[in-house]
């Protein structure tokens, strides 16, 4: 059983890598993501692989992988997470002691996964914020290889992400927006699809999505397709914006027309990653 961290320690916190295999016979494990949170207030982050190029890795290295089992396992966690939450609040009369409850909701969480999921045994960290140290971990640990390229040039949505979310916490602006944000309140049950960053200003709920023109294009019209269930079904006014990793130039370029027309069409913004870090500060005086 993992030792309780105890109260002092107040910039530890606490983390697990999530692993997968397919061949329990093999006994051959790949990383696809971590759980990490502070034991004292009971701030939990997760981040599991994502992008076609971290499936094209597990397919590389587990050719059998069941890709709907890892695609819905993150839900399952955030919705156990989310449960445990609203229990303690209502036992607890709204004063969350969370702990060594956390701890063993998570343990009971490794007892309960099915045999081709595991969470790495628990290790401790210093660092003074959640999402920071979130990324530096899942970098470090699950992320493929990534060369370090300059604002406005080629990249998968990864890439674009990490720029976004620099830009977000340079303005200030990180804690009051949400991350990863699902849509199957929008569309259909299941539904894997997550919007990267969502916010709200003077009774408007936006939503921006980052799209890797140059490797993903096609991407744009599942973000479209997402943008105009929103706009039809949520009891708020939308908006919608996309960063792309390069500049679109449809006048020269058909691929870029055909991704500039589509998310037009959809009513939805199109930024440059180059654009991103003016267009941030605009927005700012207005998000709540």
């Amino acid at each position: 059983m993992a030792d309780v961290i105890s109260p002092v320690d107040d910039s530890k916190f606490v983390y697990h890598i999530l692993r997968y295999t397919s061949d329990l016979v093999r006994d051959e494990w790949v990383n696809i993501g971590v759980l990490l949170f502070d034991p004292l207030t009971g701030a939990l982050r997760l981040r599991l692989v994502e992008e076609q190029d971290e499936y094209a890795r597990i397919r590389r290295l587990q050719p059998s992988a069941d890709e709907d089992v890892l695609r819905g396992f993150r839900d399952h966690l955030e919705d156990r997470f989310a449960a445990f939450l609203q229990n303690r609040q209502a036992e607890h009369g709204g004063t969350l002691a969370v702990g060594e409850g956390l701890q063993r909701l998570i343990e009971n969480w490794n007892n309960t996964l099915s045999n081709g999921l595991q969470l790495a045994p628990q290790k401790g960290v210093y660092a003074d914020d959640l999402d920071i140290e979130l990324e530096r971990l899942y970098t470090e640990h699950v992320a493929p290889p990534r060369k370090v390229t300059r604002v406005g040039a080629p990249g998968n949505r990864a890439t674009i992400r990490n720029y976004c979310s620099q830009v977000w916490k340079a303005a200030g602006l990180w804690d009051r927006i949400q991350k990863s944000v699902r849509v199957t309140e929008f569309t259909f049950p299941g539904d894997p699809m997550r919007i990267d960053y969502s916010y709200r200003k003077n009774g408007t709920r936006g939503y921006v999505q980052t799209l890797s023109v140059s490797r993903a294009p096609a991407d744009c019209k599942l973000y479209a397709y997402t943008a105009a269930r929103i706009a039809a079904r949520a009891p708020f006014a939308s908006e919608f914006a996309a960063v792309t990793d390069v500049p679109l130039v449809p006048r020269e370029n058909e691929r870029h027309r055909f991704v500039h027309d589509t998310l037009r069409d959809a009513g939805i913004e199109t930024i440059g990653t180059d654009h991103f870090a003016t267009w941030v500060p605009k927005l700012k005086p207005t998000i709540q």
